[in-house]
């Protein structure tokens, strides 16, 4: 008997999409460019995998004449291709080593491949601790942008994330700047720590997008991380490099606390960005107890020079550089009004810190050294 099934194209269109960015990475198997579909009488598993991160949703079928899992292997852009231009239900049908897709009087018959040289899919999650969704892509979002692409020191590639009885913590730094979240909502026992690659945070929070109001369970499968919601299992492989040890830099013991305006510190920033011209100058800073004087010297643009004032800074004077980028990428993850920072020397980092929404935030970032022009 043909094996059949209906499904509505939002719910499959917005699975295959999904599943996109990882059937379309180049691997060494070619079956990787495909999605198993795995079709029950209730419901369809699709699934995904690149060997590095693996992706496996299901959703209802209006109604299926399958008794007994069926199993097929797609090609991954081309069905999604056909099923974008496609409206309200979708009847497939399997039959002849093809699978049929009709809507409306439109009908295409695709070619399918054998299931055998589909890689083997992760089983058996051992489930950690569940959060919600908009939470953990908060604590992403907040991070990321710091986490370098192909980093020649390769621990760097990647997002450290912490658990254990005082908190979730998640750390990422290029060189030059760090970036963590920390949190005591969430708690384990034991201390555990993930190193999680760039492209497999990247896609995540992708996914965390379509799954806003759900909680996300945490867990383990072999040597991979698991995120799992209602309707998915995302894998990721984790990198076996170890993170660089960050307490030291971020210890503020000998540091003095000042505020600045946030608004007005990141417009001066900015202004002194302008004239950079795609050029390594660092910003010079100088604070005092009442304000900060901010200038920059490019030969081939010109100068800029501005002052602000600066709240409860205790300190003697201090000039240090800074390269304007490395300030402004992190600087618009704060929200309050109030920048709240620790300095020391012109050769130690600049701490920024705030507390919302249950997380601590720091951003740290480096100075220039005197010598490097």
């Amino acid at each position: 008997m043909k094996q059949s099934f209906v499904i509505k194209q939002k719910t499959i269109n917005g699975m295959l999409a999904s599943m996109q960015p990882i059937c379309a990475k180049r691997t060494p198997l070619e079956s990787t460019t495909g999605i198993l579909f795995q079709i029950g009488l209730k419901e369809i598993v699709l699934k995904a995998t690149d060997l590095e991160i693996s992706l496996q949703y299901s959703a209802p079928v209006v109604e299926s004449n399958v008794s007994e899992t069926a199993s097929i292997l797609v090609p991954g852009k081309r069905i999604f291709d056909l099923v974008k231009e496609l409206d309200e239900d979708l009847f497939f049908s399997i039959e002849n080593e093809q699978i049929t897709i009709q809507a409306g009087g439109a009908k295409v018959h695709l070619n399918i491949k054998d299931v055998e040289f589909f890689p083997e899919f992760p089983e058996r999650i051992e489930n950690l601790l569940h959060l919600e969704a908009s939470f953990i892509k908060k604590m992403l979002d907040k991070v990321n942008f710091v986490i370098p692409q192909n980093n020649p020191n390769s621990s760097l590639n990647g997002l450290y994330l912490e658990i254990g009885p005082d908190g979730l913590t998640a750390t990422a730094t290029d060189g030059h700047c760090l970036a963590q979240v920390k949190t005591d909502l969430y708690t384990v026992n034991q201390k555990l720590s993930w190193l999680i690659p760039r492209r497999a945070v990247s896609e995540l929070k992708k996914i965390l997008d379509t799954a806003a109001d759900e909680t996300i369970f945490v867990g383990t499968c072999n040597n991979q991380l698991v995120f799992s919601g209602e309707s998915f299992n995302f894998f990721t492989k984790l990198l076996n490099d170890k993170f660089p040890q960050y307490n030291s830099i971020l210890n503020k013991e000998g540091f003095v606390p000042a505020k600045v305006d946030r608004n007005d510190f990141i417009r001066t920033v900015r202004r002194s960005a302008c004239l950079l011209s795609g050029q390594f100058v660092p910003t010079t800073f100088v604070f005092e107890p009442a304000s900060v004087g901010v200038s920059l010297v490019n030969k081939e643009v010109g100068t800029f020079q501005d002052r602000l004032e600066i709240v409860d800074y205790t300190g003697e004077p201090l000039q240090i550089r800074f390269y304007a980028p490395y300030l402004l990428s992190g600087l618009q993850n704060f929200s309050q009004t109030s920048l709240h920072f620790y300095l020391q020397s012109f050769a130690k980092p600049i701490i920024f810190q705030s507390q919302e929404d249950n997380m601590h935030f720091s951003y740290l970032v480096m100075p220039v050294s005197p010598t490097n022009n």
